[in-house]
Order: structure tokens, then sequence, then C-alpha cells
């Protein structure tokens, strides 16, 4: 069966900061909304790249070399081995793009990330 899904609702309706929730698997990616406040830790993901499409809010992804903001629709793909921490002042909704859930055991996420920031 062919369904459509509104992304912005479904990440705002996740209540842990930075975990992801699968809505789709296509041509062997998977595509996961999300949402973050504050930051997560600084890592890497060796064996995949990372795509953020911005749904709602503001993230900023500091790289070692200097940082990306991003706006809703704005895409940013992070290429595999480049060590990155997402930012946020505020609650942010996007979604994520890739072949597996993650390739570190929690993506960078914070030990606070159950806890409303």
């Amino acid at each position: 069966m062919i369904t459509k899904t509104s992304l912005a609702p479904v990440a705002k309706s996740l209540t842990e900061y930075w975990s992801q929730h699968l809505v789709a698997e296509a041509n062997g990616n998977l595509f996961k909304v999300a949402k973050g406040i504050g930051s997560t830790t600084w890592h890497t993901h060796h064996d995949q790249d990372e795509t953020f499409l911005i749904l709602d809010g503001h993230l900023t992804v500091q790289l070692r070399d200097g940082n990306v903001h991003l706006t809703p629709g704005d895409l940013l793909v992070i290429p595999r081995g480049v060590e990155h921490c997402p930012l946020a002042t505020e609650d942010v909704f996007f979604l994520l793009i890739g072949p597996s859930i993650t390739s570190t055991p929690t993506g960078g996420k914070p030990a606070w990330s159950t806890t409303p920031h």
C-alpha cells in the first residue's frame, strides 16, 4: 500500500531529543525524523554519510573547521569520517537519510536526551 507521511507532525510528537524514528524506507535508505535541542557529543560515522534535511527550526552543525547554519528546507550531507556536533538553541525538527540507524552506538546522543531541556 502506498501512503504519504507528514514529517513535521511525526517529528514534533517525539518525546526524546536526538532520537530517530523511522518513517520510510526506499532504495536501501532509511528516512528517519528526529528532534533536537542543546547539542550532541562530537562524533563521526566511519561507514556512512549523514544527511540532514531541516523541517522546522534552526540547526547549527559544528565542524572542526567552521559551523554550518541550517534553516527549514536546508539539506546538508556530512561525509563519512567527518567529526561533527549538531547544536540547537531551540527545538529543531529534521529528517535524516541513510543506510542504517547509526554507525555509532549512540550517534552522539547526550545522556540527558530523555529529559526535556
